[in-house]
């Protein structure tokens, strides 16, 4: 099966992006990606937000997720995306908040506490930020847009390689570093 395209943190105007679930899925899927997490930030989302959320939109594979207000690591910012039997943890954008490798660490391990980490995101706003690509951080590392808006879409993704389209499957190859990223900036 080839690499399947994605991007694992996507706001809506359900929390704070500018654009409609549907114009967000319709602008994934005019770029080709076989697949999207719908992130928006739990505090924000309204009364049947999951239930808005479709498992796939014209062959796109949507997921359903939340960007979590962690308040133990200083108000920092983890997604938890769900598949059918699968969730998957991740540390988001820790140069938002100017982190050191060291204090990366310590607050992945502080969250570990009460979840799993699986990956941290290596990028901020759709940027890739080389710093936090470091082999001292024992995690797969993504990219991602955190598109607020369909203008920001297709800026950093990942390549999953993953033996089926089924949800638990490409969730288990993420867990597993099984994928590539992609970007077109850097910082």
């Amino acid at each position: 099966m080839p690499y399947l395209k994605g991007c694992l943190h996507v706001h809506t105007n359900q929390s704070d992006g500018a654009n409609t679930l549907e114009e967000m899925l319709s602008a994934y899927q005019d770029l080709g990606y076989g697949f999207i997490a719908i992130t928006d930030h739990d505090f924000m989302v309204p009364p049947g937000y999951w239930e808005r959320i479709p498992e796939n939109h014209d062959g796109l594979i949507v997921f359903k997720g939340l960007e979590i207000e962690y308040p133990p690591i200083q108000f920092h910012h983890i997604t938890r995306i769900v598949g059918q039997r699968e969730t998957l943890y991740i540390y988001n954008h820790p140069s938002q908040y100017e982190l050191s490798i060291s204090e990366v660490k310590q607050e992945i391990e502080i969250a570990s506490r009460e979840m799993p980490i699986h990956c941290l995101e290596v990028s901020e706003r759709g940027v890739y930020i080389r710093y936090y690509d470091t082999p001292r951080i024992h995690l797969p590392k993504i990219v991602t847009d955190d598109a607020h808006g369909v203008e920001e879409c297709g800026r950093a993704w990942i390549e999953v390689f993953s033996k089926t389209r089924a949800p638990d499957s490409i969730l288990q190859a993420i867990k597993q570093g099984s994928f590539q990223i992609r970007y077109r900036l850097e910082r």
